[in-house]
């Protein structure tokens, strides 16, 4: 059983900690536990609570309401919701619970579920994409720690693996190879998988190289294909003073070969391509797939 401090609870579910002591000192709806030295803390329990709580008071449950009712009635309003907000919601608060828990089983079961209501797409929009994001806020507020953000993101790249090798049966054999790889030092792949799956399910010629590909490399795969689309989807490398000097790069060793690089993320926001027409950069992975798929 974790602890958890107001601060936690708050960087959690977003509610404000002075929002949190009140609701306690009027509804009595959290009972937090003291340490041994008369320090106050909150249980995973609580934190559930409080997350489903906030749920039904963001859908215009008035707080008085709310507390009266129990746990088992709380969920079934839940379950009631209808409006797609709502449920959005639950899930990525239950997936929370499952990153927390380090609980596998609770994490397919929500994922899995969506994936029957909705599209990979459409999944990785309202679901991963949200989840990510809040996981970096949480993170960098120590409300979690590293080995909670790398279970859940292992666990979202083997979904996406899984979804992936389903697809790569059924491709076609196209003469364009969609070749995608991240540069030295860049580990963050999930969006990449994404556009992997995405460009199998057209029926196109998709091979994903992964993280952190040698320069060099590229050199060589340009060997084997006539034509060739390389996709890169950066986070943190290059860095932005050195991302000019990677475009630059780029142009000058593939000049006058068959390929284009398709580069996407803040880390090339200011970068400025040459007349070439051999790098294009775009503001985001949704409009790079959006020019590649169409």
């Amino acid at each position: 059983m974790q602890r958890f401090s107001i601060k936690d609870l708050e960087n959690f579910t977003g509610i404000k900690a002075h929002t949190i002591r009140a609701w306690e000192q009027r509804y009595e709806l959290l009972n937090p536990q003291r340490t041994s030295t008369n320090i106050r803390y909150y249980t995973d329990d609580d934190l559930k609570l409080l997350l489903n709580v906030n749920l039904l008071y963001k859908e215009g449950f008035k707080i008085s309401k709310i507390a009266k009712m129990s746990e088992s009635k709380i969920e079934e309003q839940i379950a009631s919701l209808n409006r797609a907000e709502g449920e959005q919601v639950h899930f990525l608060n239950t997936l929370k619970l499952a990153m927390l828990n380090y609980d596998e089983a609770l994490f397919h079961e929500v994922t899995d579920k969506f994936l029957s209501e909705f599209s990979v797409l459409e999944t990785f929009n309202k679901l991963f994409l949200p989840f990510m994001n809040q996981i970096g806020v949480l993170w960098l507020t120590s409300a979690i720690c590293p080995a909670q953000e790398h279970f859940v993101s292992n666990l979202i790249r083997q979904k996406l693996f899984r979804l992936i090798d389903e697809k790569a049966k059924k491709t076609k054999d196209e003469t364009t190879a969609y070749v995608l790889y991240l540069p030295e030092r860049e580990i963050h792949e999930i969006s990449l998988l994404l556009a992997h799956y995405l460009l199998l399910e057209s029926g196109k010629r998709s091979i994903f190289l992964g993280q952190s590909v040698p320069f060099e490399d590229l050199l060589a795969v340009e060997k084997k294909f006539n034509n060739i689309e390389f996709i890169s989807i950066c986070t943190t490398t290059p860095n932005p003073q050195e991302s000019q000097a990677y475009v630059d790069n780029v142009e000058t060793m593939f000049a006058g070969l068959p390929v284009r690089f398709h580069l996407t993320g803040p880390v090339f926001s200011n970068v400025i391509c040459g007349k070439g027409q051999i790098v294009h950069i775009y503001p985001s992975a949704h409009q790079l797939m959006s020019h590649l798929l169409h």
